[in-house]
């Protein structure tokens, strides 16, 4: 994370390992001892991932882990997660995936119920705040 260029405010970008999407985004930035990051269910290559909400919670959380290992910390950093899903009854899915990556004590957390999310297909999202050494 070292090294990468700030903004006149101070936010810095974390060189991830993942797809660099064409839109107009960072997949996570620091600012202040706190990393930033929204998580999707996609390959290196920028394809969703098949296998429904299991294999598609399995790949966000991949991600997330890559993310935050880029960013110099592990999960027991993170602070908060936001949890969007399409559909109410994969939550239970979706939480016995999640506790396999976070130990006690928890991230504080929310989930979500949306009726769609950006891409076609997408079943999960997560919204996650972890800290950071400055």
């Amino acid at each position: 994370m070292s090294g990468l260029p700030s903004n006149r405010h101070g936010i810095t970008a974390v060189k991830t390992p993942l797809f660099a999407s064409k839109a107009p985004l960072e997949w996570a930035v620091t600012h202040n001892g706190t990393l930033y990051t929204a998580q999707i269910p996609i390959d290196a290559d920028g394809d969703l991932v098949e296998g429904g909400i299991e294999g598609q919670t399995r790949q966000t959380l991949s991600n997330l882990m890559h993310t935050l290992e880029a960013a110099g910390v592990g999960s027991d950093a993170v602070l908060q997660v936001l949890i969007y899903v399409t559909d109410r009854n994969d939550l239970p899915t979706v939480n016995r995936i999640y506790a396999e990556y976070f130990t006690a004590p928890f991230p504080n957390r929310a989930a979500m119920v949306v009726a769609g999310l950006a891409r076609e297909g997408m079943l999960v999202e997560l919204v996650v705040y972890a800290a950071v050494l400055k």
